[in-house]
C-alpha cells in the first residue's frame, strides 16, 4: 500500500498542472481593441510578420497551420488553438501572451513577443469571429533572401527532342519539347506571303503593299527575310506601332476625355515617344529623359523652356498626362 502512495501523488500532481494549464489567468492580457478589426488590412500583416516563418510553410511547428482559416481553427493536442468569438479561451492567445510556461510565442530567440497593442489586436480579432477572407492564403516569404532583380539571369539547358532537325533557334527547343509532351506537331510552316504579312503587321502594324509583297517573293537569297526586318525596323511606322503601348500605359490622350472633352496640346510629347522608338533610345534613357525633361544639363537647364523646334529629341516636361 506504501508502494503506491508515491504514484498517486505524481497522478494528483499531473492533474492539478493539467487544471493549471487548461486555466490560465487571462486577466494577465490586454484587453482587447473596442474598434473593428480588418483581417487583410491589420491582421495578416502582423501574422505574415510574427508567425508565418513556422506556422505558413508546408511543415508547420507543433503542427499549427494558419495558411487559412480552416487551419487556423483546428483543435491541436490540448484543444483548440482559437475559439472564434472567444479570445479568452484561444490558446493562440495564451501562448502570445506568455501565460502558458515554456509556451511563449515566438520562441525566445526566434523573435520578439508580441507587444500589449499586438495581442489587444488579435483578441479583438478573434472576439469578433476570426473572419478571415476563403480566398486569402497565408505564406511565408523570406524577406532576407536576395530579391530575383539582383540575381544573374543563367542560360538553362535545352530540353531534349525528338525531331532535332526541327528546332532553327534555342527558344525552338522548348516550344517543340512542349509540344511533344502534350502530343502535338508543330504547324506547317507559313508561306511566304503569309510570313511577310505576319511580319509587317507585327513590326509596324500595316499590311505590306502588294508591290512589298511583290519584291519580297522574288528576292530568293537567304537574307531575303533579314532584310524585310531591317527595313521595318527602320522605318517610321516603327515608333508609332511600338510607342503606342507606352502611350497606353502613361494614359495618353489628344483630349481630356471628360465632360467636354476639351482639347489637350500635348501631341509633341507622343512625337517624342515615337521618335525614342525610332531611335532605339536605351531604357534608361528613356525614362531619365521623361523625368528630367528640359531640366537635363544638355538640355540647357533652369532656361525653363521646352524647344518645340526640335520635338524628335525632347520630351514634354511640364504637364500631367492624366
Amino acid at each position: 500500500m506504501v508502494r503506491w502512495l508515491p504514484l498517486a501523488g505524481i497522478g494528483v500532481l499531473v492533474g492539478w498542472c493539467s487544471l493549471r494549464a487548461e486555466e490560465p489567468d487571462v486577466k494577465k492580457l490586454p484587453p482587447a481593441r473596442t474598434a473593428a478589426v480588418d483581417f487583410v488590412r491589420d491582421v495578416k500583416p502582423l501574422l505574415e510578420a510574427r508567425c508565418a516563418k513556422c506556422h505558413a510553410i508546408d511543415k508547420p511547428k507543433g503542427k499549427f497551420s494558419l495558411k487559412t482559416r480552416d487551419d487556423l481553427l483546428k483543435s491541436g493536442d490540448t484543444g483548440p488553438n482559437v475559439v472564434a468569438g472567444d479570445s479568452a479561451k484561444s490558446r493562440l492567445i495564451h501562448n502570445v501572451g506568455g501565460l502558458v510556461e515554456d509556451m511563449l510565442m515566438p520562441p525566445k530567440g526566434q523573435g520578439e513577443p508580441l507587444n500589449r497593442d499586438e495581442i489587444a489586436l488579435l483578441r479583438a480579432w478573434i472576439d469578433q469571429g476570426a473572419k478571415w477572407p476563403a480566398d486569402v492564403v497565408l505564406r511565408y516569404v523570406d524577406k532576407q533572401a536576395k530579391h530575383w532583380a539582383f540575381v544573374p539571369p543563367v542560360r538553362p539547358p535545352l530540353p531534349a527532342v525528338k525531331d532535332a532537325a526541327w528546332p532553327r533557334t534555342p527558344i525552338d527547343h522548348f516550344i517543340l519539347a512542349r509540344l511533344e509532351k502534350e502530343g502535338l506537331k508543330p504547324s506547317p510552316e507559313a508561306d511566304r506571303i503569309t510570313l511577310i504579312r505576319r511580319l509587317y503587321l507585327d513590326l509596324i502594324g500595316l499590311p505590306p503593299t502588294p508591290r512589298e509583297v511583290d519584291e519580297f517573293l522574288a528576292d530568293q537569297s537567304p537574307k531575303a527575310y533579314d532584310k524585310v526586318v531591317e527595313r521595318l525596323l527602320a522605318s517610321p511606322h516603327y515608333g508609332e506601332r511600338w510607342g503606342r503601348h507606352w502611350l497606353d500605359a502613361a494614359r495618353y490622350a489628344d483630349s481630356d476625355g471628360y465632360e467636354k472633352d476639351m482639347s489637350r496640346q500635348i501631341y509633341f510629347y507622343r512625337d517624342w515617344v515615337v521618335s525614342a522608338f525610332n531611335r532605339d533610345l536605351p531604357y534608361d534613357r528613356f525614362i531619365i529623359e521623361q523625368i528630367a525633361g528640359d531640366l537635363l544639363a544638355e538640355r540647357g537647364a533652369g532656361k525653363g523652356d521646352c524647344p518645340l523646334e526640335d520635338r524628335g529629341t525632347v520630351p514634354f516636361s511640364g504637364e500631367s498626362l492624366t
